[in-house]
């Protein structure tokens, strides 16, 4: 990260309204909106599996951790639940192209505790979740099975001109 300039972004509590532009939030069975939204897999491969992700694969600053690659799936929704510890999640919508510096302006970070679970949208970029402190963050996954060769990347730095600061602290 030497000599790239960075834009800072405050992670905000997870809500389903502030989370609808990139997925949605699973509801109780028993909730009227149960059933709005399906998962959907292009390929038929769902998988689930358990993952994680740890403190050492981000660069970290004093206020929180430097976003400097974003991902996406275009074949597959994908759900995530933090089994074990904090985290922040990043995301922006799927039709972001990072082609100018004010698309930095379409990602939200997000902050999750234990057991929160979220549904990415086909497409949806994304970085994380990363854990806040040292232990890895064990993540319940569902997604295609051939995620690796649906798993787009962008570079902030290369394709906006600069990363972005998730400030947690």
């Amino acid at each position: 990260m030497s000599g790239a300039s960075m834009v800072s972004l405050v992670a905000d509590p997870l809500t389903a309204a502030a989370w609808e532009p990139f997925g949605w939030l699973p509801v109780d069975d028993t909730d009227p909106g149960d059933g709005a939204h399906t998962l959907h897999f292009e390929w038929a491969d769902p998988h689930l599996n358990v993952i994680a992700h740890a403190a050492d694969e981000v660069t970290h600053t004093e206020h929180g951790l430097v976003c400097e690659r974003m991902y996406r799936h275009d074949t597959h929704t994908q759900v995530l639940t933090t089994l074990n510890c904090d985290a922040v999640i990043a995301v922006a919508p799927a039709a972001t192209t990072f082609s100018e510096p004010g698309d930095l302006a379409r990602i939200r970070a997000f902050m999750l505790h234990p057991l929160d679970t979220l549904v990415l949208h086909q497409g949806t970029w994304h970085w994380g979740p990363f854990p806040l402190g040292d232990e890895p963050v064990r993540l319940l996954n569902v997604q295609g099975r051939r995620y690796v060769e649906d798993n787009a990347s962008v570079d902030l730095t290369a394709a906006a001109g600069t990363a972005v600061e998730v400030v947690v602290s």
